[in-house]
């Protein structure tokens, strides 16, 4: 359907977290809002090929895990074993929910949804290119760029052959490997490689850096690299592959160190490009940087006035759940034209579902330690935690860091089972205000017993035992 002589209040290019968040906020106030989306199904990178599937993947192989493992399960030894594409239909359905479930919002808020390309053919003007080559132009007052990212994919790579993947196309596996090389073990490298670690097959994580997930508290960041080389993952640190050869049979990598090593496929999983490229952005004046990204201001403001961006496109934190609230912040900017403006909580927790999970929140020992900060540490092992005891989890550990003096918790950090469902106790009473952000908290107040939760009480008495 035409809709070329509308003028729209607000234009949304993309329907991932951030686009939605800035539709839906739009929409709600009264706007007449049009939704561009270049793909059939409405949902972004993080419902069709990132988050949603991926971590749909991850629970899947560790209730396998949970399974092979469990004494009540595996008398006679007969442990069982899934391929990719087994596990992927499990993913696959849980996609459909979602998908359905995100077009529903569109439908309701009465929202305009248009799949296509969207280019800037003038400061308030898109042309559409719909799958069939036919093409529309629409005009919006202002514009949300809520495109994305891809993976990077470099030109002396061949994307194209069958056992070379990057962090999409690995969703469309059809064989089953039996060794795998990842290439980049940054949170989606050591994500696959639990992933992939978990379904039996062969792992070399290949490091450009000198330690995994160096943004991470050191001794979280120890753990995994524990716990990886502990499951098979071989890990080879500050690499970088000199050349990859793809043949019938396998994959050959080497590296710029010498090292040559051979598997059945590649991932390709060493950092992401913003979605800017078919934008056209010189028309309305912008100039996205070498990845493809975007700057904006404090209110999500381009250099563009009219023109807002959120999510991935932007850089930092480029996380689903924060890109949904820069695209509510975006919209409350564009609706309110003032120097006010809400932003992200300052303490963003971090969740990386690798097997076991982490996640964390405020500062790291590193960065108190670098800062002069007087901080003491609470722990808690799970292993000595009914509930972990009763569900056989017992890899794990809660840390909380709090100042010796004021007693205010400055971080978390959590490793093990259900380590992105805990994190969220002790955010909460990290924003509070003022002297209600104290580890006391947790000794005073009552947890269900048992449950994970009781790590927090369990870590804030260790913690307060050490102080003198």
């Amino acid at each position: 359907m035409p809709h070329s002589n509308t003028m729209f209040d607000a234009i949304v290019i993309g329907t991932g977290p951030g686009g939605e968040g800035a539709a839906m906020q739009l929409a709600k106030a009264g706007q007449n809002i049009a939704v561009i989306e270049r793909y059939e199904h409405v949902g972004g990178g993080c419902t069709h090929w990132g988050t949603i599937p991926s971590k749909a993947l991850r629970h899947s192989i560790s209730r396998l895990i949970e399974y092979n493992e469990s004494i009540l399960f595996n008398q006679e030894d007969a442990s069982r074993q899934l391929t990719f594409a087994d596990i992927m239909s499990h993913a696959s359905g849980v996609i459909r929910k979602q998908t359905k479930l995100r077009g529903s919002f569109y439908n309701r808020n009465r929202v305009t949804l248009i799949h296509g390309e969207a280019t800037f053919i003038g400061q308030n003007t898109l042309s559409i290119k719909r799958e069939d080559g036919t093409q529309e132009t629409i005009s919006g007052k202002q514009f949300v760029l809520a495109t994305g990212s891809r993976p990077y994919t470099p030109p002396d790579i061949d994307f194209t052959h069958p056992r070379i993947y990057n962090s999409d196309t690995i969703l469309s596996m059809q064989h089953d490997p039996q060794s795998i090389i990842i290439y980049g073990a940054g949170v989606i490298g050591t994500e696959y490689a639990s992933i992939f670690r978990g379904m039996g097959v062969k792992v070399d994580l290949l490091n450009t850096q000198s330690r995994l997930l160096s943004f991470l508290d050191d001794e979280i960041s120890d753990s995994l690299s524990y716990h990886l080389w502990n499951n098979g993952v071989v890990i080879k640190h500050n690499e970088s592959y000199a050349s990859v050869e793809a043949k019938d049979d396998c994959v050959i990598l080497t590296t710029h160190s010498g090292k040559k090593m051979r598997a059945d496929c590649l991932l390709f999983a060493n950092g992401r490009s913003g979605n800017t490229e078919m934008l056209n952005l010189p028309e309305v004046g912008l100039e996205p940087d070498s990845r493809g990204q975007v700057r904006v201001n404090e209110r999500y403001q381009t250099a563009a006035k009219h023109v807002f961006a959120v999510g991935d496109v932007i850089g930092y934190p480029s996380l689903a759940s924060a890109a949904y609230n820069q695209g509510r912040f975006a919209a409350e900017s564009m609706l309110a034209d003032t120097d006010e403006h809400k932003s992200l909580v300052q303490d963003i927790p971090t969740g990386i579902y690798t097997i076991p999970e982490i996640s964390s929140v405020g500062k790291t020992e590193q960065e108190l330690t670098r800062d002069k900060v007087p901080y003491e540490v609470g722990r808690a092992q799970f292993k000595h935690l009914a509930r972990a005891q009763i569900a056989n989890t017992l890899v794990g550990s809660l840390k909380i860091l709090f100042h010796r003096e004021t007693k205010e918790i400055l971080g978390i950090h959590c490793f093990g089972e259900r380590a992105s469902e805990i994190i969220h106790i002790g955010q909460a009473i990290m924003q509070q205000p003022g002297e209600q952000n104290t580890i006391e908290y947790f000794v005073n107040t009552t947890f269900n017993y048992p449950t994970m939760a009781e790590a927090y009480r369990v870590a804030a008495l260790n913690g307060l035992n050490r102080v003198f």
